[in-house]
């Protein structure tokens, strides 16, 4: 039986540090980062994904970033995909492979034998819904979905209608929601894998939240998104992001932009919020709280800790991984 490949998987609500710690450990183990940010994989969104910067990296390598225009479409699947090939490359020449995001149903498909193409379809009924969709709007489906899978409707942005609709589709083919269908899957992790989950206390997380949006608009997030609108996208994926769709609103007059920046600080927080909910719901996680870790030596502290959990799962040494 072939040993399976040591993998590294960083996650944790939006602002809660999982940029600079993926950082320092692929430095200190030889390492290379995987981007599992379902939204920095498009150019020209920057700002709004709080997407890493070249001297941010320190010259660690960094993959799935800017790899699709915003008017293209992307999946889990593909995702699935990209990142398992990856993965093995990394691992090929010796480097311990990283992942770094917060989407959690991207990552969960990379780690776990996840088959998309496992649960039943009902082409006619997909058709049935995407009709409605386009008559009685996203709210009209998203509705239905709360109302036979509170969990999964949970985990999907109202407006990804896509995957709404297969929700939907899974249950009008089996009899039973999409999240208890993946549970009955049952399946197993294809990697050696190590999981750190970053929290802190909500007040100060809904605070750096609140900080790094004031921050998103000062560096602007508000032009970047206005290029985005005078290039044509609209009613693309990528745009119903958080931080572009509130901005969005804006522009297209629903909203004032004090009114749309609050709203994406509510937006923001009740992401972080549904992150947690589902990283604890449905993965194997180590979890550090990084409330008192702020200053430098706080930091240095809780960072030996992760350190000593990463080389007891794992097995890796500090630069002599191999």
């Amino acid at each position: 039986m072939n040993e399976k490949q040591k993998l590294l998987v960083i996650i944790g609500p939006t602002a809660s540090g999982k940029t600079n710690l993926s950082i320092q450990l692929a430095k200190k183990y030889n390492g290379e980062i995987i981007s599992g940010d379902s939204m920095q994989i498009y150019r020209s969104m920057d700002i709004g994904t709080a997407k890493i910067s070249p001297a941010e990296m320190e010259g660690i390598p960094h993959y799935l970033i800017d790899i699709k225009e915003p008017d293209e479409a992307f999946s889990a699947a593909e995702f699935q995909q990209l990142v398992r090939r990856q993965i093995d490359e990394i691992s090929s020449r010796g480097k311990l492979p990283i992942i770094a995001g917060g989407t959690g149903l991207y990552i969960q498909s990379v780690i776990y034998d996840y088959q998309f193409s496992d649960a039943p379809s009902d082409e006619e009924f997909r058709k049935e819904l995407e009709k409605k969709a386009e008559t009685q709007g996203h709210a009209a489906l998203y509705a239905e979905l709360e109302k036979i899978d509170p969990i999964s409707a949970g985990n999907i942005h109202p407006n990804n209608v896509r995957r709404v609709i297969r929700a939907l589709e899974v249950y009008h083919c089996t009899g039973i929601p999409v999240s208890e269908w993946q549970e009955k899957q049952q399946p197993e992790l294809l990697y050696d894998t190590s999981i750190i989950g970053l929290t802190m206390e909500r007040d100060l997380l809904y605070s750096r939240i609140n900080s790094r949006v004031d921050l998103m608009m000062r560096e602007g997030l508000l032009e970047e998104v206005q290029g985005l609108y005078e290039k044509g996208i609209r009613n693309y994926p990528s745009i119903q992001a958080i931080g572009y769709k509130e901005i969005y609103d804006y522009i297209e007059g629903r909203a004032t932009l004090e009114t749309a920046v609050d709203n994406l600080k509510q937006n923001s927080r009740r992401y972080a919020k549904r992150q947690l909910t589902w990283f604890r719901n449905k993965m194997d996680v180590e979890w550090f709280d990084m409330t008192n870790a702020l200053k430098e030596e706080q930091w240095q502290k809780k960072f030996a800790e992760i350190c000593f959990h990463i080389e007891g799962k794992l097995g890796v040494k500090s630069n002599t991984y191999y």
